[in-house]
């Protein structure tokens, strides 16, 4: 299952992929960051660093030869609510369409295009099925949730599953252990904490504790969520899957110490393992924060997994 991956970033999808068989040869993104990363795990494959826009399919395809599937994840800042009242870029939303270009003359049997599940209420949105469907793909949309997959994190996200060949089937959820932030965090020392009541701790991060202090008593270990607008207090507990993971810093982990509570942000392997990666997933470019973009940015690859096994089935 010879795969091609639009819209790559550092290759979450593409590794979900790989797990179940497929052979990636090739991975587009903008940001040279992340395709330096995607090289890094796929170096087998060509790794290309360029407007979908400024590539000529044609060309791509007399370079890496035809392939099975189509993996596209699309820029989704402007379909999600996290966006909340910002203007929304019509230009931004439209990189969706991109993927029927390469649909046209790759002519693939398969197709996955991932977004954000406020991705439907696009006013193309439509358009685009219509012109997948044209293209010969019967179509089946899925709403599938990361923490449903083994994954230990809270991540609802739409798939559009396509074959040319036949009718997509229903994608029946696996039966796996349910995973929560205890299975992600590093032991206690690894990483150096602060003391949360201090002088120079900023006030909403401390009323944010105290609500959790309020639920679970102050000898309790709970994680602060910052920038979140789901009506849960700014916290959340340490037995349950983590909250979605973004692209920017928002996890602190608060846990009773010798002299006070302490706290330490989640660091970026603590990351990794609640997107459902391995240790074989290396993230040697870029500082902190651009990987946690890219791994905020990314499919969580047991999910990718699971649906490729699902297509390689049908």
């Amino acid at each position: 299952m010879r795969t091609l991956d639009l819209f790559c970033g550092g290759g979450l999808s593409s590794y979900g992929a790989r797990k179940a068989g497929a052979k990636i040869v090739c991975g587009i993104d903008l940001w040279d960051t992340a395709t330096s990363t995607y090289q890094d795990n796929f170096p087998g494959a060509q790794a290309i660093t360029a407007r979908l826009e400024s590539i000529t399919p044609r060309k791509l395809r007399d370079s890496i030869g035809d392939v099975d599937l189509i993996l596209a994840s699309p820029e989704c800042t402007n379909h999600t609510c996290a966006k909340g009242a910002a203007p929304r870029s019509e230009e931004s939303r439209a990189t969706a369409m991109q993927a029927l270009r390469f649909a046209r003359e790759f002519k693939p049997r398969w197709l996955v295009l991932e977004n954000v599940v406020h991705m439907r209420p696009w006013s193309r949105y439509d358009e685009l099925k219509d012109e997948l469907k044209g293209l010969g793909y019967s179509l089946k949309e899925f709403v599938l949730d990361a923490s449903d997959f083994g994954v230990p994190q809270s991540r609802r996200r739409l798939f559009m599953v396509c074959d040319r060949e036949d009718e997509v089937r229903k994608i029946a959820l696996p039966r796996r252990k349910r995973r929560t932030v205890r299975d992600i965090l590093d032991d206690p020392g690894t990483w150096e904490t602060t003391l949360l009541y201090s002088p120079k701790r900023a006030r909403p991060t401390l009323e944010r504790a105290e609500r959790g202090f309020a639920e679970l008593g102050k000898r309790a270990s709970f994680l602060l969520v910052y920038y979140g607008t789901d009506g849960g207090g700014g916290w959340q507990e340490l037995d349950r899957p983590l909250r979605t993971v973004t692209t920017v810093d928002r996890f602190a982990l608060v846990e009773p110490g010798h002299g006070g509570h302490e706290m330490r942000m989640l660091q970026v392997p603590e990351l990794k393992r609640a997107m459902g990666f391995k240790d074989d997933y290396v993230m040697n470019h870029g500082s902190r924060r651009e990987k946690i973009k890219i791994l905020g940015n990314g499919v969580c690859p047991p999910v990718m997994q699971e649906i490729v096994e699902h297509l390689r089935s049908s």
